[in-house]
């Protein structure tokens, strides 16, 4: 065949490989709804966003700071996080090169003995009769040099597979901010835990103290006749079931220990915290900004947004197989049969260069349900980015209600404490006075305890709603 009809031939396979191209089937792809109102509601309209404050000027306990940075450094999860950044950073490195020509060099040797009665052995035969020379019993082959292979990306599918390598670990980046945030609020969540048990207890004991002073007195009262046996033994009965509740709040301090221990990534030892001004904590407050700030500040939302944009380019890359590729390979080196004349020059050196153009043309079924899957893929992506944009807005507008709430609630439970503590000691008069029954002294300071509890437990609702709203608003990360 000559030069002029390789080239004809070449000219008119190309257009035809494109055109097979076209019959690329179609299909859906979705655009993500971001629309968000404009405030949460007429009183939380503001332009700063707490989101912005790093978590070390956010927390000014010391004991919580120490915490927390012990936290962000040993905690397993983000250490295993961090691998995963590594993995998809080595990625990127792997794609980039895929669209760069490759150079390898290579050596080899070996030997051959044609048959005879073969047709290459009966050319042999002519070429040795003709010089006089008996047939070659065996010839060897001796070759080294450099070999280089490229695929020239016409259609960007290799450059867009790098592109979607960097999308995706920009992607794992966003999701260890994320994680860093959880685990900053898991931090602070436990350790208001363990200081709001502490006053329980502290609590409990105090409670102790005060029934078994009254039924010191019932004794007593007991001994002039004045009360009776029944009434030392509801008191023995109330001080023994509040001295069996301080092995339960215990148990759960040392649960919440352990679990604070975990999330600091070691085993379990003492907690170090200043419990005694638990009750005087002025939970903050946060300013939440527009909702639209939400689509920056919150790793979870860029995260996602990240992965649809990967998925987005991925349908690209999954399109581009549809399309031929063109490739080039060449070499050059020293060939020769036999070492002594390896590295005789021009007679040993060989070259070699040649391009080809591959294309899909008959059952295409793979590339086809690959292409789908990146469809399929893409609208998943998407409907994830639109659903944690609507996460994110209800977590705000709920935690934001919920600190408002508890705020109202303390106060009035704190008033409630106040009536309740002053009571006991004017039904301990009464009784000392035979003016008020046993029974009656017993249910205020069984009141008094329940009631300071509940104190206790919505001063921890209160700190963690202002925990929650902060990781909320997308904080915590820096």
């Amino acid at each position: 065949m000559t030069k002029s009809k390789a080239f004809r031939l070449l000219a008119l396979g190309i257009p035809a490989l494109i055109l097979q191209a076209c019959g690329i089937p179609d299909i859906a792809i979705k655009k993500a709804d971001t629309k968000l109102p404009e405030i949460y509601d007429q009183g939380a309209q503001q332009e700063e966003n707490s989101a912005l404050v790093k978590w070390k000027d956010f927390f000014d306990d010391p004991y919580l700071l120490s915490l927390i940075d012990t936290a962000v450094a040993n905690n397993k999860e983000i250490n295993i996080m961090l691998q995963r950044i590594s993995v998809a950073e080595n990625e990127i490195q792997a794609r980039k090169g895929a669209y760069l020509p490759t150079v390898n060099f290579g050596a080899g040797s070996g030997g051959e003995k044609t048959g005879k009665f073969t047709r290459n052995g009966a050319v042999e035969d002519n070429l040795q009769i003709a010089k006089g020379q008996p047939f070659p019993t065996f010839l060897g082959n001796y070759q080294f040099g450099l070999f280089s292979t490229w695929e020239i990306d016409i259609w960007k599918k290799l450059r867009n597979a790098t592109q979607v390598a960097v999308f995706e670990y920009m992607a794992s980046t966003e999701g260890k901010n994320f994680l860093v945030t959880n685990l900053v609020a898991e931090v602070a969540r436990s350790y208001y835990e363990l200081m709001a048990l502490d006053n329980q207890l502290d609590n409990l004991e105090q409670n102790i103290r005060i029934q078994q002073d009254g039924l010191e007195v019932v004794k007593q009262l007991q001994v002039y006749a004045r009360s009776n046996s029944l009434a030392v033994k509801r008191y023995e009965a109330e001080v023994a079931k509040n001295k069996s509740r301080k092995y339960e709040i215990t148990q759960q301090i040392t649960v919440a220990e352990n679990r604070l221990n975990f999330l600091l990534g070691r085993t379990p030892q003492p907690i170090q915290r200043a419990s005694a001004g638990f009750m005087d904590i002025a939970p903050k407050m946060l300013r939440i900004g527009a909702p639209s700030q939400l689509l920056k500040n919150r790793p979870d939302i860029k995260k996602a947004e990240l992965e649809l944009a990967a998925a987005d380019l991925n349908i690209d890359v999954a399109r581009a197989n549809f399309y031929p590729s063109f490739g080039i390979k060449a070499g050059v080196g020293f060939e020769a049969f036999a070492l002594k004349y390896l590295i005789n020059t021009p007679e040993s050196l060989a070259a070699t260069i040649a391009g080809e153009l591959v294309a899909p043309l008959v059952n295409r079924n793979a590339i086809t349900a690959e292409y789908k899957n990146a469809s399929a893929k893409q609208i998943q992506a998407a409907y994830e980015y639109e659903q944690s944009i609507i996460n994110a807005y209800t977590e705000v507008a709920n935690q934001f209600s919920n600190i408002n709430n508890l705020d109202k609630n303390y106060q009035l439970k704190k008033k409630q404490v106040e009536s309740l503590v002053q009571s006991i000691d004017v039904a301990n008069q009464l009784f000392k006075s035979a003016r008020a029954d046993y029974l009656e002294v017993l249910l205020t300071q069984r009141d008094a305890l329940d009631a300071k509890k509940e104190l206790i437990e919505t001063k921890q609702k209160q700190v963690v709603a202002m925990v929650d709203l902060y990781k909320s608003l997308g904080g915590g990360w820096q």
